[in-house]
């Protein structure tokens, strides 16, 4: 194919937002085509697309919009970048967000990647922002979406400068409810399929037996811990505990007692009063900046540090070229290692850090 500023790859989870999103590009005059990417195998059996679900779904609705449809088997590249990270962050007491990293390097990496190289001159996606152009900076920038309550900036924190000058959000300008309801107008095959909230290769949810299954061993049992080192229980397993933590610890306690550090050297869980769970300083490491080339003395900004976190008002200070320091006015709950910080200006992402 002849790439042309029409010609427009729009990938497709089998979901009402990218199947709404390849609905919209149609609608607007795009030369569209639709693709899944494969990434993972539910079963042993499931060796072909066409056991897959979620291929099956985004192929019906590609074929009753009447557009070309490639399935991409990335299912390599997702073991390696998603998964193996999603268990070894587990394993160094973190608690990572998969989701981000299969932005980063599934769909505008190899994605973006095979739609240039089938002759596609961008892609789209049904997530929740925006991107604009700024002619006075001459970058782009990343914006939330209008939809507060579906806004999906916060994953997207690591996009690159090339990413988004490639990449259309359709539905960053619109609310869930009127996505669902140009779904149910259209027909769409998918337009009454709910949302998964799971992470995609734990459908389950029940992480804790899937890193077992993935490595194949128990991880060992230890000592819940006081800050002074009083030994409270014992624990089932450094994996299977987060900061902030409260139910499940399988203790009688005569206080309630908080997850508060993972020690990983010394296989301990620590535990302490909620007023124990705030801070306000952290280190971001792994950053990237999108508004700015480099934080330059201090800036004010608000933060969030974890997808469903409130903003909160703080200053960031960049050490080194990979690190930022953020200081909050506030002390925040239960800052997590392994989560990412990201920044905003406004509805502007300034750019974000994996929590270290």
């Amino acid at each position: 194919m002849k790439p042309t500023e029409n010609n427009v790859l729009i990938a497709m989870s089998g979901g009402v937002d990218s199947a709404v999103a390849a609905l919209i590009m149609q609608n607007q005059g795009y030369q569209c085509a639709g693709a899944t990417m494969l990434l993972h195998q539910k079963n042993e059996n499931a060796s072909s697309c066409g056991t897959n679900e979620e291929i099956q779904d985004a192929e019906r609705v590609a074929k009753f919009l009447e557009l070309p449809f490639h399935v991409l088997d990335f299912s390599n590249d997702f073991r390696t970048h998603v998964i193996d990270y999603f268990v070894s962050s587990y394993e160094k007491g973190e608690t990572p967000n998969p989701c981000i990293e299969c932005n980063r390097y599934m769909k505008f990496d190899r994605f973006l990647h095979a739609a240039l190289e089938l002759g596609y001159s961008k892609i789209a996606t049904g997530h929740y922002a925006r991107i604009e152009y700024a002619p006075e900076q001459d970058r782009y920038l990343l914006k939330k979406a209008i939809d507060p309550s579906k806004d999906q900036s916060y994953v997207l924190w690591r996009l690159r400068q090339d990413q988004l000058s490639l990449v259309l959000f359709p539905l960053g300008g619109m609310t869930k409810a009127e996505a669902r309801t140009l779904a149910e107008k259209a027909a769409l095959p998918v337009a009454h399929k709910s949302e998964s909230q799971d992470i995609c290769f734990i459908p389950n949810g029940k992480y804790v037996e899937f890193l077992e299954g993935y490595r194949k061993k128990e991880y060992p049992a230890g000592d819940f811990v006081k800050n002074d080192g009083t030994v409270l229980g014992r624990h089932k397993g450094i994996v299977r505990y987060t900061i902030g933590q409260k139910k499940g610890l399988g203790l009688v306690l005569p206080e309630p007692l908080y997850v508060c550090a993972l020690n990983i050297d010394s296989n301990t869980v620590v535990l302490g009063r909620s007023e124990e769970l705030f801070t306000r300083e952290l280190t971001a490491r792994e950053i990237n900046l999108l508004s700015v080339d480099r934080i330059e003395g201090s800036m004010r900004v608000k933060a969030k540090v974890r997808y469903r976190h409130q903003e909160e008002w703080a200053t960031v200070t960049q050490p080194t070229s990979d690190t930022l320091h953020v200081v909050f006015d506030e002390p925040q709950r239960a800052i997590t290692k392994g989560q990412s910080v990201v920044l905003y200006d406004g509805d502007t992402v300034v750019g974000g850090g994996i929590i270290q």
